[in-house]
């Protein structure tokens, strides 16, 4: 209805303005120069103002109709790329839902080759589609926690490599594209012994609860990770970033933390008794509170400082 009214404004506007433009075309030189026109028996002279009025006037209108032309023309190839670039971009929806679909699908699959062809094509996808990169995320962390699960009461097997498709879900994780995310990626009560996760981006991850041990940490990104009750016996720290992390209840005995980054950290009830390459200066960055274990030379280093 309003469309209808506007196209009908529109109309009545150009029949006023051709009327005008008429009107103007034949009276145009009386009223402009009535005082030296005759309106009758017109002389050479009369017939050379008027011829030149309306010539003008025309030459005007020609190229009022040229613009007008011209806008119209550039209006409708905008509309007509816009509405290219909707369709193109609705196409391309539609692959990449396919693509989705069938990556799913793998990932389901009890194959290992299948379910690592599905991991790397969700991988394509988050790179390929920003909009997707959160979805891919939480997918890969579920598929993760849904294949290496534990509970607090797990009798876990001897120590063991993650399955490979495991592994591959866990390094596509760790190099997604650096993007902001509303949320933490969650791998809490997760069994990720022996895991090679060196140089992974894990900002903010959770980690309660999971089991880390022998796990590659070296240069990872954790900060501000929150790491409650989680087991990194053995795992290798080196130079990884723990800034504003928070390791409450953590097992580190016997981990290599050589340069590791500990600015901020908040460290609660945590055993680092014989954590491996950890000096004063490293703890001295930290935040100590209660019941947290330290290497004996550590704690006399920091005893002989305060005294």
């Amino acid at each position: 209805m309003r469309r209808s009214r506007t196209r009908a404004l529109v109309l009545a506007l150009l029949a006023a303005a051709f009327v005008g433009y008429a009107l103007l075309l034949w009276q145009g030189p009386w009223w402009l120069d009535g005082d030296r026109l005759r309106p009758r028996d017109l002389q050479p002279a009369d017939g050379v103002v008027i011829t030149g009025f309306r010539t003008t006037l025309v030459a005007l209108g020609a190229g009022a109709v040229a613009g007008a032309g011209l806008y119209y023309t550039d209006r409708t190839l905008r509309h007509t790329r816009d509405r290219d670039r909707e369709q193109a971009e609705l196409a391309r929806d539609g692959q990449v839902t396919g693509r989705y679909v069938e990556a799913i699908k793998l990932l389901a699959s009890e194959r290992t080759v299948e379910r690592l062809g599905g991991i790397y094509a969700l991988e394509r996808i988050m790179r390929d589609s920003a909009k997707d990169h959160l979805t891919v995320v939480e997918v890969l962390a579920a598929f993760v926690r849904d294949q290496v699960s534990v509970s607090p009461d797990t009798e876990l097997a001897p120590t063991r490599l993650p399955e490979e498709s495991v592994q591959a879900a866990l390094t596509v994780l760790g190099r997604r594209p650096p993007l902001e995310e509303p949320f933490r990626i969650d791998l809490r009560r997760t069994d990720l012994r022996g895991a090679d996760l060196q140089d992974a981006r894990l900002e903010r991850i959770r980690l309660g609860g999971a089991h880390l041990e022998r796990a590659n940490l070296i240069g990872a990104h954790l900060e501000g990770a929150w790491l409650r009750d989680t087991f990194l016996g053995g795992a290798w720290l080196d130079r990884a970033h723990l800034e504003g992390a928070v390791l409450r209840g953590c097992d580190l005995r016997g981990a290599s933390l050589k340069q590791t980054h500990l600015a901020g950290a908040r460290l609660v009830d945590a055993d680092l008794s014989t954590a491996v390459g950890l000096t004063p200066d490293q703890v001295a960055e930290a935040v100590l509170e209660a019941g947290t274990k330290l290497p004996p030379a550590v704690t006399a280093s920091r005893m002989r400082a305060t005294s």
